[in-house]
């Protein structure tokens, strides 16, 4: 998994690539907990365009950075899913809990 950031005002987004499966998650949810804690936004954006393949780690990582982002009274957007992604996530219900667009 490939992750490119960019961090302007209050919102940080993360821009993703390759496969977030269990091995990819493990690292990139500690990447997150970070660039979180160090940038203290109101809005995450979760890029997963380039995403290829997602299983159920990914969906525990997108719960936690929703909670996460909740501690800090902002919000945790998801954007570009590809298809297979955006099954995962429509299967999840996780548009109940994110903004998926």
């Amino acid at each position: 998994m490939e992750v490119l950031t960019r961090c302007e005002g209050n919102c940080l987004e993360f821009f993703l690539k390759g496969e977030l499966d269990h091995h990819g998650a493990q690292g990139l949810l500690l990447r997150l907990e970070q660039d979180i804690q160090k940038a203290l936004p109101m809005v995450l954006i979760l890029d997963f365009t380039d995403v290829t393949f997602m299983d159920s780690s990914g969906i525990a990582l997108l719960i936690r950075a929703r909670q996460r982002m909740q501690e800090l009274g902002g919000t945790a957007d998801v954007c570009g899913a590809a298809a297979q992604a955006r099954r995962v996530l429509d299967a999840a219900g996780l548009q109940r809990y994110l903004t998926i667009r």
